[in-house]
């Protein structure tokens, strides 16, 4: 279970997150939206443990994380996977060679890491491509490739951030339903970042909806979509 607690965060003149407090069950996938500005990014990123809030908590279980340093810090980390938008994937590197990136830095045995490449490969149904370049995938299967790479160390909670906002419909139905997969295959948390309700409703169990710095709303998917009580929800659902 991922736990924020107040959470405070303020860039110069501007309150980024105000008092925002959420609960990520721990095997769910949990969505968080809200329009561009609302504070998801620097919401994910004080969640996957890249910034310190200035104020509040952040808990994994029963361990206070947002107060680790050093290689305390860095062994969490390890334990987080994330994709993201622009898929973050390394032009001079193949595809396999991109998926063993975490691996190699974490100095795993090249024959491990090549097993796991392998099994990668199968996971997210990009076997053929092994050996191809960047250059040569199309946006779906470079998300492949950044999916199968966040997986790599077997992390225990899967973060996406708007990882279909830069994909047509019919590719991010397919990622979507790939995303719900590994969750159900793996028994791993995810936590979906994003600006569009209908990648929300096809996924997730929960959400969170942030506006201006704040959860304003807060529910089952159910819930927020048959009767959304504020007016950002209101917008969001309704488009």
């Amino acid at each position: 279970m991922i736990v924020l607690k107040g959470i405070a965060k303020q860039y110069a003149a501007v309150a980024a997150l105000q008092d925002v407090e959420v609960t990520v069950p721990d095997g769910s996938i949990y969505g968080i939206i809200g329009r561009s500005g609302a504070g998801k990014s620097t919401l994910l990123r004080i969640m996957s443990l890249l910034e310190v809030p200035d104020r509040g908590a952040v808990y994994y279980g029963n361990e206070r994380v947002d107060t680790l340093t050093g290689r305390e810090l860095l062994l969490k980390r390890r334990k987080m996977g994330m994709i993201f938008q622009n898929f973050n994937l390394l032009g001079s590197r193949n595809v396999a060679s991109n998926i063993s990136y975490p691996l190699e830095i974490a100095n795993v045995p090249k024959k491990q890491i090549e097993k796991r490449v392998d099994e990668l490969l199968e996971l997210v149904a990009i076997r053929d491509k092994r050996t191809a370049r960047l250059r040569e995938l199309s946006g779906g299967q470079k998300q492949r490739v950044a999916i199968a790479r966040a997986l790599a160390a077997n992390p225990e909670v899967l973060f996406c951030d708007e990882a279909t906002s830069a994909l047509d419909p019919q590719t991010t139905r397919s990622i979507l339903a790939l995303i719900k997969e590994l969750h159900d295959r793996l028994s791993i948390t995810v936590v979906l970042i994003t600006h569009q309700m209908a990648v929300i409703r096809a996924v997730c169990e929960e959400v969170a909806v942030l506006d201006e710095g704040r959860i304003v709303e807060r529910g089952t998917i159910q819930a927020v979509f048959d009767s959304p009580q504020t007016t950002a929800a209101k917008e969001l659902v309704h488009g």
